[in-house]
């Protein structure tokens, strides 16, 4: 693919958002950019945020650098949109979170002597700075400002978290056990009179439980069904491979030996 040139010395940050100005020309800007408004954005910006996360995941960082712009790129299109809008310009996007990072981080910035700040110190001074800025929005519930975009484990650890903060947790992982048992009985109720709506229900409560588990356990529960599945794929790829090899097909073989099929696979990856 023939790169255009770009001229020694031009700033790269002011060559993109000339360029995205260019874009969005009503007279000679590409007729796809134009059609675009935030809404029709968010979807684009979404799947850009989870191909970078798979880029890190990979660790292939020329990709990473790659997926990098890409994000970057969304933020300089919505900040265009905004100021052919008047509403603002990127320059207020770049400042506007300059000024949130020096607010949030005072331990580092307005530091009125050289005493470390421990961690501890730094997460609690940081909910401290962030509670002020939800009054200031007239968020005045915990749980106002979580993201409803987030996706669904996201957002149940983020709201748990949040809960938490004001003592709405279990005080050890036994409550968080006991809980998950509790609700896989309600689900095995729900199954067994085959109410499909109450099974629905129960079934969101389990994995809200599960999610809570993942919580005190410190894991992000996003991330480790993320990489769940990326072992699920890798593992059933491999069966097929096999299959192929011995010239049969996976949907035409018997469960037991999709099993031994399924166990092969485990033992082959997990010897690489």
């Amino acid at each position: 693919m023939t790169e255009l040139p770009i001229a020694e010395g031009t700033d790269p940050m002011i060559l993109l958002l000339d360029i995205m100005r260019q874009l969005r020309d009503p007279d000679s800007g590409c007729p796809w950019d134009l059609r675009q408004d935030f809404h029709t954005i968010v979807p684009f910006t979404i799947e850009e945020t989870y191909e970078l996360a798979d880029a890190i995941a990979s660790g292939d960082f020329s990709q990473v650098c790659d997926e990098l712009g890409d994000v970057l790129f969304q933020v300089v299109f919505y900040a265009q949109m905004a100021s052919e809008r008047r509403l603002f310009d990127f320059a207020d996007v770049a400042e506007g979170i300059a000024q949130k990072l020096l607010r949030r981080h005072p331990h580092v910035f307005a530091r009125s002597c050289d005493e470390p700040v421990s961690e501890a110190e730094v997460k609690e001074r940081w909910e401290t700075i962030k509670g002020e800025e939800r009054q200031q929005k007239d968020q005045r519930g915990v749980l106002d400002d979580v993201p409803r975009a987030l996706p669904a484990l996201s957002r149940a650890q983020k709201l748990q978290k949040r809960a938490a903060r004001v003592g709405f947790d279990w005080p050890d992982r036994a409550g968080v056990h006991d809980k998950i048992q509790e609700e896989l009985a309600e689900l095995a109720e729900a199954i067994s009179e085959d109410d499909g709506g109450a099974i629905e229900a129960e079934l969101g409560d389990v994995f809200l439980a599960m999610v809570n588990l993942a919580r005190h356990l410190g894991v992000d529960a996003e991330s480790a069904v993320r990489q769940a599945n990326n072992r699920f794929e890798s593992r059933f790829r491999v069966m097929e491979q096999a299959a192929a090899e011995d010239n049969s097909d996976l949907q035409h073989e018997a469960l037991d030996r999709l099993e031994d099929r399924w166990q092969a696979a485990k033992r082959h990856l997990a010897s690489k």
